[in-house]
């Protein structure tokens, strides 16, 4: 069974940053790309980055965060990283980790090439 659990989440001031967490369990955690989405109020989940099964260390950004997020993998602790800088009230949302269905990805921004979502955890931007 995998298990997605994000942390980090919390209320920021525009400008600031954020460093959020994803701890995986439950199989190979390097050999799957992996991705962050989140979902606003009254809107649908859409893509902000993901990352390469390791090895190819292949990264890719919504256009909306490129040059502020920075998405990071450590494979000994199995965990996924979102840095967030100079947040703005856009990026406001429910921020979801996610793992590929098939292995030795690199990394998609589509919903569907996800089989296993995280709970989820609040980012709320102030201006």
């Amino acid at each position: 069974q995998v298990q997605l659990v994000e942390s980090g989440g919390g209320l920021v001031q525009a400008g600031g940053s954020l460093r959020l967490s994803c701890a995986a369990s439950g199989r190979a955690f390097s050999d799957y790309a992996m991705g962050w989405f989140r979902q606003a109020p009254g809107k649908e989940r859409t893509f902000v980055a993901a990352i390469s099964f390791s090895g190819p260390s292949h990264t890719t950004y919504a256009d909306s965060v490129e040059g502020r997020f920075t998405i990071s993998r450590d494979d000994v602790e199995k965990t996924l990283y979102l840095q967030m800088n100079s947040l703005q009230a856009e990026d406001t949302a429910v921020y979801y980790c996610a793992t590929e269905k098939s292995p030795w990805g690199l990394g998609s921004s589509q919903k569907n090439a996800y089989a296993y979502w995280g709970q989820g955890t609040q980012v709320t931007v102030s201006s």
